[in-house]
């Protein structure tokens, strides 16, 4: 007796697959699962559903449990005409209970758990993507997806207003939906294609535009093939049950991931109907009666199975992000670069382009260029939007902080459509206000005002400027010999700049008119930095012209807030502020001097982008910040409020190195600073001190 016992509970379990879909992937094999023989045998009707009943009744009698699935695949391939779920439903009918399954309890659970692995392992990797969704067999996976974005976008009405999960939840509502559609299943399939074949045209011409900006697909993979997806680059596929061939198919599109809802625990490519068969098949007494397959039980095999969805990246580890930053004109001349402004701007007088100025400054947030190609060492991806508010300098600081929050508020909202994960302020967007905080704390997104990368750009500009200059003698530890200035170094990059030279210089001037702030800064640089000797002044005056290096980071919009005449000769002046804290006029009366606008760094990849004022694929570093947090995968809100963090500042820098960021050509008002302009502001400059110009070569000055 305990032999026979023995015997049978060896017996293999045969779990049988009849599938409406292709009969060209049929296998019959064995396996083991859950410490057990199986043997599974799959056989496609190729849409022939009269075969299918007849297939499903017959192996019922003598499988321990039978799988039925391919409804969807026959219909999107042409092989069935038939609804999908009407199919399935006769199917299933066509064995006694208990003993078929479709296998929706088990897709359920791992379509929910694919989605929230991906968010869990990669953060933010969901939040707002631009999602199609193609068929309605997805219902759990969208029901998840909606918790993270809410640009989803459906071949199927019922589904594009969130039917589908509602339905079940519903009694009343889903026998309203049956009453109301029933007229319309009386008739065939065909029938039914040509009554809706004007509303499906118009909804497939819209969602094929949509797929071309999309950053996620979900999908089957015969749904993706039926839909004709022409580019799938970059993009993320979710779906079930993919196939090795099929696999190396998206490859060769170019897909970043592919995520398989359904485990494949064997050497044949398995249904995720088959795999629920197993597990009832488990749980099932021998020659007993079908028993029902509880929660615990379906967790419990889940474990014990060692199941998991599937996270491929058949062409390496990459992610594509999304990010916005916002701009606007620094001057009445930047309305030339948007027509019809550019015309208005050439023939209008100024009292034309100043009312044109006023009326900028109240119209909605639009996209200025899309930007697209920047592409990191590590392989991930980003592309973007610049959005313009057209408030001028002047128009923002004629409103109350409001107005521009405002303003903000409605970019966010643009970026957000727009499929954004994080936005950035750029230029005086970042100052007005409490630079960024309260649109930070309202936001639909995260928000970055860029100031972190700002500061370590700012110094990083005027450490090449100095050793391209060649004036100054830099010590065997890096330091150089010489005195730098920070004007409005209480500010939120004046400070920080401060920092940064108290490590860099021997003697370090401190300009604010913020006298108490002031005080405190200098001794906390004293502090930090015992070897540095640091000044105080409330204006840079009677010291402007001891000065090898100055920093103006003042946010003055206008106002002059150093004597440039009044400098020495060869001297660096980076000038970080935006608005300019120096006009063009000013710099060209010092043709001996150096001024560079800082803050600039180039883009990694061939970024394509609309001109911003700079080269090609160079960008203001608050710009690059929300890049490198794009790149990087970092959807946080990173720099907001006046008091930037000495650690983030070092960490955006890292992030921008690792991403293949790096500083830019130097530039000033009037472009790149050549090497030809170079030698020619040195010689200038020792010739007003009354120097010879051989004496300094290499970075290093000798004793004349």
């Amino acid at each position: 007796m305990a032999a026979k016992r023995r015997k049978r509970a060896e017996r293999a379990l045969l779990v049988v697959e009849i599938s409406l879909g292709s009969s060209a992937r049929d296998h019959d094999v064995e396996v083991d699962f859950l410490g057990r023989p199986y043997r599974l045998v799959r056989l496609g009707t190729d849409g022939d559903l009269h075969t299918a009943q007849t297939l499903v009744r017959r192996w019922s009698a003598i499988a321990d449990q039978v799988a039925v699935n391919g409804a969807a695949e026959a219909v999107a391939t042409g092989l069935l005409d038939t609804e999908p779920i009407e199919a399935t439903t006769a199917m299933v009918r066509s064995a006694p209970d208990g003993v078929a399954t479709d296998g929706h309890r088990l897709r359920e659970v791992l379509q929910e758990w694919a989605v929230r692995r991906v968010q869990f392992e990669m953060p933010g990797y969901f939040t707002n993507a631009r999602t199609v969704v193609l068929g309605s067999d997805h219902g759990r996976a969208v029901g998840v997806l909606r918790e993270y974005t809410d640009n989803l976008h459906f071949d199927d009405p019922v589904l594009s207003v969130g039917l589908s999960h509602r339905l079940g939840a519903a009694p009343l509502l889903g026998m309203a939906a049956e009453v109301s559609t029933w007229p319309l299943r009386q008739v065939r399939t065909a029938v039914q294609d040509e009554v809706l074949l004007p509303a499906e045209l118009v909804n497939r011409s819209w969602l094929r535009r949509r797929a071309q900006d999309s950053d996620v697909v979900v999908a089957a993979y015969h749904e993706l093939v039926a839909f004709g997806f022409a580019d799938l680059h970059g993009k993320t596929v979710i779906t079930s049950a993919v196939t090795d061939d099929q696999l190396a198919d998206l490859a060769s599109r170019d897909v970043d991931l592919v995520l398989d809802s359904t485990p494949q625990p064997f050497d044949v490519t398995v249904d995720v109907a088959s795999l629920e068969a197993m597990m009832r098949a488990a749980v099932r007494a021998p020659g007993g009666a079908p028993e029902r397959l509880r929660d615990d039980d379906l967790l419990e095999m889940i474990v014990a199975a060692g199941l998991e969805p599937r996270v491929l990246q058949p062409n390496g580890p990459r992610r594509k992000s999304r990010f916005a930053f916002v701009i606007h004109p620094l001057s009445q001349k930047f309305f030339r670069n948007v027509e019809p402004l550019g015309t208005v701007a050439r023939v209008s007088p100024p009292v034309v382009m100043d009312a044109v100025e006023k009326v900028m400054a109240y119209l909605p947030p639009f996209v200025y260029s899309h930007v697209t190609g920047v592409t990191s060492p590590t392989g991930a991806e980003a592309e973007g939007w610049l959005i313009t508010v057209g408030g001028t300098p002047k128009e923002l600081l004629a409103h109350d902080p409001e107005f521009t929050y405002d303003k903000l508020l409605a970019a966010a909202e643009v970026a957000r459509r727009l499929g954004a994960q994080v936005m950035g302020l750029g230029a005086f967007t970042k100052v007005v206000g409490d630079a960024g905080v309260t649109v930070a704390r309202k936001a639909s997104l995260p928000i970055t005002t860029g100031n972190s990368y700002s500061a370590s750009g700012a110094l990083w500009a005027a450490h090449e400027a100095v050793d391209r200059l060649g004036l100054l003698e830099r010590g065997d530890d890096g330091i150089i010999r010489g005195r730098t200035m920070v004007v409005g170094a209480t500010g939120a990059i004046g400070s920080v700049c401060a920092r940064l030279l108290a490590l860099a210089s021997d003697e370090l001037w401190l300009v604010s008119p913020e006298t108490a702030k002031l005080l405190a800064l200098k001794k906390d640089i004293e502090r930090e930095h015992p070897r540095a000797v640091v000044h105080a002044a409330a204006t840079p005056g009677k010291h402007l012209g001891d000065m090898d290096v100055i920093v103006t980071a003042t946010s003055g919009a206008g106002k002059r807030v150093l004597d440039i005449m009044a400098v020495k000769p060869g001297c660096v002046i980076t000038d970080v502020a935006r608005p300019l804290d120096l006009s063009a006029e000013d710099v060209a009366k010092r043709p001996d001097v150096i001024v560079v606008e800082s803050g600039e760094i180039e883009l990694p990849g061939e970024v394509r982008m609309r001109d911003i004022g700079l080269p090609p694929g160079v960008a203001y570093a608050c710009l690059a910040e929300t890049v490198a947090l794009a790149l990087e995968g970092r959807y946080e809100t990173f720099t907001v409020g006046r008091a930037i963090e000495w650690e983030k500042v070092k960490e955006i820098y890292q992030l921008g190195l690792r991403h293949g960021m790096r500083l830019a050509a130097v530039s000033g008002v009037n472009g790149v600073y050549t090497d030809e302009d170079f030698d020619r502001v040195r010689a200038l400059a020792l010739a007003a001190r009354g120097e010879d110009a051989t004496a300094t070569r290499g970075g290093r000055r000798t004793a004349v």
